[in-house]
């Protein structure tokens, strides 16, 4: 429950929006210029068939869009733009749309993580070497939402992030009984029956065409679904716009109301230095913590509090775990889907029911606070968006866990484990490498029982490289045979915010740049405790050493291009996984115009 009360000063209103002059516009310094220069960046634009008035009396409003062929997330978003420039351009700016790196969740290897900070990059050299004054940022699979957020922030400009919302949600009618099924947890949970020959392959085939019914993000409170809503108790997006269904007719309209708005923002050089304090960080903590969002929100907050310069923590996520219950009956951690939670009434819903433990004083994109924004908020299902008196999980969404084994932390989702498990010690069974631990796990000889403690290692940012989603490691055949479906697994990777189980996440350091991870062996014992945030490998300081003195780090096969740019540079799991050349609110000049 809410167990401390954040008392807010809230002014009596929203003190007026600053305006600023045509002349002071960034992409004044292209277009207004009166040499050869000046002349010329007219002269491009007019041969485009745009007016010489449309570039030199309107602020330029840039959307970056993440669309692609290959990202069914973002299959809708070349129409969306198009919403977008229908507001920009009512509201007296004039939109220019620049693609950038679609990062499709699924299709994109060896991990779209890798790629998150290569994005990020992308958008903020597309925003600073082009004449732009503000951007609307087209985004919502898992990486696109903070990898764009993340360059916009450094960029410094105004931005107001559009949601690519959820896709649709489906329906299974199986004896007589009909059920909700979505993309992400139900394929894991569909994937094991079908190891388990619950289901057959005919039936593993027709929910491979169905599950995924439109266009859209998973449709869980996944990474993308928790990531979108965190974005909007930042209070970097339209009230309510996050949880908008992908095909619901609204969401076209959402659209055109981000770029209608982003022009007034402009004028008001409403920017995200102004909006990203550390209150705002804590509103989408505690926020994080009543949807039973998913761990991927500890890395990407991180990384983003810090290109703004805010002081930010996995011991405050830990801290607002403890506090506040997860209240949203979504899957993994409780029943619904996206849908029923927009229909519920939304991230302001929510952040209503959760108001005291928020900070009700924060700026956001609507020029009000986010006190003025969910005071006429309203709860319209209690059961998706449980009261504070009755909630999904009093365990908390998310519990940071340290010890000899994981001296910086690592990360569980208490409210998606068994708790038969939240304290347990077992004998570990050690993996280098998915390959060989998929191949152990279908041999039915593998020496593994319920009470093992399946540990893989090289998943972290610098080991696999990337830090992909390997972290829900696979229960093994045999086990699955006799009902297992939950066990404690380790691992210094990531886990996608669709899956569920007692899954140790983010172990840092990581074993590949020689973290604690890397001195396990097989048969070593490994003790969790909950309640007293600890992970222990019960070997002795004198063993430890002896191993760390012979250990080696494993061998990297890539030496070029980006990926080796990121191994060489990007931070451990409990800094945010950014390069550590971006991080900072250090901003960089703009681009000499000659």
């Amino acid at each position: 429950m809410l167990a401390v009360t954040v008392t807010i000063d809230m002014p009596e209103q929203t003190p007026p929006p600053l305006r600023k002059l045509l002349s002071q516009l960034r992409s004044r310094r292209w277009f207004a210029d009166t040499g050869m220069r000046g002349f010329a960046h007219r002269q491009r634009m007019q041969q485009m068939g745009l007016r010489r008035q449309d570039v030199m009396e309107r602020p330029i409003i840039g959307i970056i869009n993440t669309w692609s062929d290959l990202s069914p997330c973002h299959a809708h978003l070349r129409e969306r733009a198009e919403a977008v420039k229908r507001g920009v351009l009512m509201a007296g700016g004039f939109p220019m749309e620049l693609p950038a790196m679609s990062l499709g969740e699924v299709m994109v290897k060896p991990t779209t993580m890798l790629y998150r900070n290569f994005l990020a990059m992308e958008v903020e050299e597309l925003l600073r070497s082009h004449p732009i004054d503000g951007v609307v940022l087209l985004a919502g699979c898992d990486k696109t939402t903070p990898g764009t957020l993340m360059g916009a922030i450094s960029m410094g400009i105004p931005l107001l992030f559009c949601a690519a919302g959820p896709m649709l949600n489906d329906r299974l009618v199986k004896d007589g009984v009909t059920r909700q099924i979505g993309a992400g947890t139900h394929t894991r949970m569909f994937w094991d029956d079908y190891q388990a020959g619950a289901i057959d392959e005919a039936q593993w085939v027709a929910l491979e065409a169905r599950m995924t019914r439109s266009p859209g993000t998973c449709n869980t409170m996944g990474t993308a679904s928790t990531m979108t809503s965190l974005v909007e108790a930042l209070g970097l997006a339209l009230p309510g716009s996050t949880s908008i269904p992908a095909m619901d007719a609204a969401h076209p309209r959402m659209a055109t109301d981000c770029g209608e708005r982003i022009v007034g923002m402009v004028w008001e050089d409403l920017t995200p230095q102004r909006l990203l304090t550390r209150g705002a960080f804590l509103n989408a903590a505690a926020l994080q913590m009543a949807l039973g969002g998913s761990t991927n929100a500890a890395v990407h907050l991180i990384a983003m509090a810090r290109r703004a310069g805010v002081a930010f923590a996995l011991n405050d996520l830990d801290a607002m775990g403890r506090r506040v219950p997860v209240l949203a009956n979504l899957f993994p951690s409780g029943a619904g889907l996206m849908e029923d939670f927009h229909f519920a009434g939304g991230v302001p819903a929510m952040m209503r029911r959760i108001e005291a433990a928020l900070s009700l004083g924060e700026l956001t994109v609507t020029g009000r606070t986010l006190g003025e924004n969910i005071a006429s908020a309203e709860v319209l299902d209690d059961e998706v968006i449980r009261p504070l008196h009755r909630p999904v999980s009093a365990n908390g969404a998310l519990a940071v866990l340290r010890g000899n084994l994981a001296p910086e932390g690592a990360v569980m989702k208490a409210s998606a484990a068994d708790p038969r498990f939240f304290r347990h010690r077992g004998r570990a069974l050690v993996f280098d490498s998915p390959g060989e631990m998929n191949l152990a796990c279908a041999d039915p000889a593998l020496d593994v029982d319920e009470n093992t403690v399946l540990v893989l290692r090289n998943g972290g940012p610098v080991g696999a490289p990337g830090m992909p989603e390997w972290g829900n490691l696979p229960i093994p055949k045999k086990l699955l045979a006799r009902g297992v479906r939950d066990m404690v697994r380790v691992s210094d990777a990531r886990m996608s915010g669709t899956h569920y189980g007692t899954c140790i996440l983010h172990v840092s350091p990581e074993s590949a740049v020689g973290g604690p991870l890397a001195l396990v062996r097989s048969g070593d014992e490994i003790a969790l405790d909950l309640e007293a945030r600890s992970l222990t490998l019960c070997v002795s300081d004198d063993e430890l050493d002896r191993r760390r003195a012979a250990w080696q780090p494993p061998a990297r096969p890539v030496t070029r291009g980006y990926t080796r740019l990121h191994q060489e540079h990007v931070t451990q799991a409990h800094e945010g996984c950014d390069l550590d050349f971006l991080q900072g609110p250090a901003t960089t000049p703009e681009p000499f115009i000659y």
